[in-house]
C-alpha cells in the first residue's frame, strides 16, 4: 500500500468511523484542512483513489468481521488474501466475546486485511494442525504464513484482564498484518472479563 498523505488518511479514518460513503462529503472535509494550493489537488487525486480501492475492497468481503463456517473456506480465503486475522472461538466463552468486539471494531478501518471468526467446533482439522489450545487465540497470516499468535489476552496490556482495541491494533500492527494505525472511537475503553484465580484458569482450555 503506497504511502499516504496524513490529511487524506485522517479523512479516511473519519470516513471508517462514521461509515460514510459520501466521496464528495469527504472531498470537503479534506479542503477544510489547511494546505498549500500545491498539494491541494493531490490530495484530492489521492483520496479518490483510495475511496475507490476502499469500495473495491470492501466488495470483496474486506472491512467486515466475518464468521466463516467450513475449514476449506477458511484455509482459502487466508491463502487467497494478502493480510487476513482469524479468531478461533466459541461463543459461550466470555473472553472470545471480549475479543469479538474488538476485531468488530478494527475491521472497517483496515480494509486490506480480511477479519475472520472460526468456531473451533466446526474446525477440527485446523484445530490440531495449528495447534489451538487455548481461547481466544488470534492468528496473523501474511500471505498464507502464520506470522503471530495471541494466546487468551496474552501480551495485549499490562494486566492480564483487560485491553483497549489500540492494544490489540498495535499487536496486530507489528506483526505486519495490518498497515498503519487508525483512529478508533474506543481506542480507550477496556473490553474484559474478570481474571479468575490461578487454579480455575483451566477455563479458556476447551479441549
Amino acid at each position: 500500500m503506497a504511502n499516504i498523505d496524513s490529511h487524506v488518511a485522517s479523512v479516511l479514518d473519519n470516513e471508517a468511523n462514521t461509515h460514510s460513503d459520501d466521496e464528495d462529503a469527504l472531498i470537503a472535509s479534506l479542503e477544510d484542512t489547511p494546505a498549500l494550493d500545491g498539494f491541494r489537488e493531490q490530495r484530492i487525486q489521492q483520496l479518490h483513489a483510495e475511496f475507490l480501492r476502499a469500495k473495491s475492497q470492501k466488495s470483496q468481503g474486506f472491512g467486515n468481521y466475518t464468521e466463516i463456517k467450513e475449514e476449506k473456506a477458511l484455509m482459502d480465503i487466508t491463502t487467497e488474501v494478502k493480510y487476513a486475522v482469524v479468531h478461533f472461538a466459541k461463543e459461550d466463552f466470555a473472553r472470545c466475546g471480549v475479543m469479538d468486539s474488538h476485531l468488530e471494531s478494527l475491521a472497517p478501518k483496515h480494509f486490506d486485511t480480511r477479519f475472520l471468526k472460526m468456531n473451533v467446533d466446526n474446525a477440527p482439522f485446523l484445530v490440531v494442525k495449528l495447534k489451538v489450545q487455548v481461547l481466544p487465540c488470534v492468528l496473523a497470516f501474511v500471505d498464507g504464513v502464520s506470522v503471530d499468535r495471541i494466546v487468551g489476552f496474552e501480551g495485549l496490556s499490562y494486566t492480564q484482564d483487560t485491553f483497549t482495541t489500540k492494544d490489540l491494533e498495535g499487536r496486530l500492527l507489528n506483526s505486519g498484518v495490518i498497515q498503519r494505525a487508525k483512529a478508533t472511537t474506543n481506542a480507550g475503553i477496556k473490553f474484559g472479563v474478570k481474571a479468575p484465580k490461578k487454579e480455575d484458569s483451566d477455563d479458556d482450555e476447551w479441549d
